[in-house]
């Protein structure tokens, strides 16, 4: 650990009662419950000083205590799982927290370092995150896949369900996609700005989109955002499990693909 560099705590909430895919935090995938392998992948990051799982169930904890996971029991009743952090934040003195969700299985541990790195070199913003470049043309318009838009210096500027920007011109629409970019769900917060945004009330912006970054510009903050090539492949139904299956069982294959 570099002197001097703020103690980063990176929480992964887990949340049983899953709407699509009730109990997949916990499902067995290669061998392990299916949040421990966002738990080892974030543990794999070299910024990250320590990892907690934030929990809402007991079958959580004890699904992953053969493992000898660091769990954390949260409160059942949060909306989401950035108050899940939130409360987790209250008790834990880490000046930078990190979000990874529980159902992210195949991680990036070098996308989580240069998401933290973003922060800690831009004292100006007080969240981070990461985006990936679209080449599949069918996630423009998909609504499942936030799209991106940042300035000059990686400041976001927006993020939508709807494809942006708009490429007005037939020329520029010709090689549209090249200028197109996901969202992928990761996020740095200083502690801080956390324990306010999570009481902050939802803005008009984010309830329109179903989008909680929409708070934090909305309300005049800077997030800065870093590109990668990590493509997340969370696990929202027993479809997704099977993709991820298939490419952990393939070693070779890297998760970015």
């Amino acid at each position: 650990m570099t002197s001097g560099k703020p103690y980063v705590l990176c929480v992964v909430p887990a949340r049983f009662a899953s709407t699509r895919f009730p109990g997949k935090i916990i499902v067995p995938l290669a061998g392990k419950p299916l949040v421990m392998h966002a738990y080892e992948r974030a543990q794999r990051a070299t910024l990250v000083d320590e990892t907690l799982i934030a929990a809402d169930d007991p079958a959580i904890a004890e699904a992953v205590a053969p493992y000898g996971a660091c769990l954390v029991m949260t409160r059942p009743d949060h909306p989401s799982g950035t108050d899940r952090i939130a409360e987790v934040a209250e008790g834990h003195p880490a000046e930078i927290i990190v979000n990874v969700q529980g159902d992210e299985a195949l991680i990036d541990p070098a996308t989580v370092d240069a998401a933290v790195r973003a922060l800690l070199d831009h004292p100006e913003a007080v969240m981070s995150t990461a985006r990936h470049r679209i080449t599949d043309p069918a996630l423009i318009a998909d609504p499942n896949a936030v799209k991106v838009v940042c300035d000059a210096a990686g400041r976001a500027l927006y993020f939508s369900r709807s494809p942006i920007p708009h490429i007005r011109d037939a020329a520029d629409r010709e090689a549209g996609n090249t200028c197109y970019w996901q969202h992928v769900g990761l996020y740095v917060y200083r502690r801080e700005f956390l324990l306010r945004y999570a009481k902050m009330p939802q803005t008009p912006l984010e309830k329109l989109e179903k989008l909680e970054q929409l708070r934090v510009l909305e309300s005049g903050f800077d997030i800065v955002v870093v590109d990668t090539e990590y493509r997340g492949i969370g696990v929202d139904t027993p479809a997704d499990l099977e993709r991820v299956r298939a490419i952990l069982e393939k070693p070779t294959e890297e998760a970015s693909s």
